[in-house]
């Protein structure tokens, strides 16, 4: 059975889109490791991919979607993208022996954290935001400078047979 689409409010669609890209990221990860491909080069991309994507993502969602509702459900993804971002700055200087695990680990919070926001969140802020919340979130995320859809990093190193160089 093929699964429904998530019906997504205009004002919040730049969100959702940027989603896709993060479970992107997520697969490109785990691909990465089934490989085995060198850890380094995985938090390589997992760096770029946090100061080109998920920080600017996260920042607009806590500036911009989040600022007219801290109620239970806003302040836990607020609680992720806090976990996410150490999970991230962690990789920096764990030991090599952990970085495997890490990597693993962080594509999975990521990945339900996605999840959360599109299947549950989403829905509860298109419920409760009025049009006119909607339409000004909208405007501000529409105008503000964005995390880019395009995923350009050079070293594709989940496309190799053999990854481990």
């Amino acid at each position: 059975m093929k699964p429904i689409p998530i019906r997504r409010s205009e004002s919040i669609m730049k969100l959702s889109r940027e989603h896709h890209f993060s479970l992107l990221f997520c697969w490109k990860i785990r691909e990465g490791l089934k490989k085995r491909t060198a850890p380094h080069r995985i938090v390589q991309y997992a760096q770029y991919f946090w100061n080109d994507h998920i920080e600017p993502h996260f920042r607009e969602e806590e500036e911009i979607l989040f600022a007219p509702l801290q109620d239970e459900m806003v302040l836990k993804a607020i609680e992720e993208h806090a976990a996410i971002r150490e999970a991230i700055e962690a990789l920096a200087v764990l030991p090599p022996q952990n970085i495997t695990d890490e990597l693993a680990k962080l594509a999975d919070q990521l990945d339900r954290h996605v999840r959360y926001e599109e299947r549950q969140l989403f829905p509860h802020l298109e419920a409760v935001l009025s049009d006119a919340q909607l339409e000004s979130i909208g405007a501000r995320l529409n105008a503000s400078p964005s995390a880019t859809l395009k995923d350009d990093y050079q070293d594709e190193f989940w496309n190799e047979k053999n990854a481990s160089l």
